[in-house]
């Protein structure tokens, strides 16, 4: 058996170790928010938190987050209004939307361990993720808001 904690909650499982902690999350447990970009950590799409950090959850096996702490979209708000999700909106980043979460993810990542961003060190961190719609400029605004709204 594998247990481990996902988005606060326990979580035990027989399937196999080898499993991508991705296939499991959609397959599995219906979490569809975790896309399926690239398979080879190259986009960004199934971006999750990884022990707070962000990691790419096409690399990570079921083995790997035994005893672990693991966050994906749908664990970061309850209702949706994060302050990253709501400056998302606000800032009108989403064209396609496939790649958001993602983004959303790692931009998460970020404000929770530099709460003031420059726009510099927004762009750095999320170049990690692909917008294959090109809205970079919107997600910087968006994290920049995000930054501004968030309880210091």
């Amino acid at each position: 058996m594998i247990s481990f904690t996902l988005n606060g909650q326990p979580v035990e499982t027989d399937a196999d170790p080898n499993t991508l902690l991705l296939m499991y999350l959609r397959e599995e447990l219906g979490l569809t928010g975790t896309k399926y970009g690239c398979g080879a950590a190259q986009c960004g799409a199934c971006m999750v938190h990884f022990e707070g950090s962000s990691m790419f959850s096409c690399q990570i096996t079921l083995a790997s987050v035994a005893g672990r702490n693991i966050k994906t979209i749908e664990g970061l708000s309850e209702n949706g209004d994060h302050p990253l999700q709501k400056a998302w909106v606000e800032e009108q980043v989403p064209q396609c939307g496939y790649c958001q979460s993602g983004q959303i993810m790692r931009a998460a990542a970020l404000l929770d361990t530099n709460p003031s961003p420059s726009e510099d060190q927004i762009r750095s961190w999320m170049s990690t993720n692909l917008c294959r719609c090109s809205t970079y400029n919107r997600i910087v605004k968006a994290v920049q808001r995000a930054a501004d709204e968030m309880p210091k």
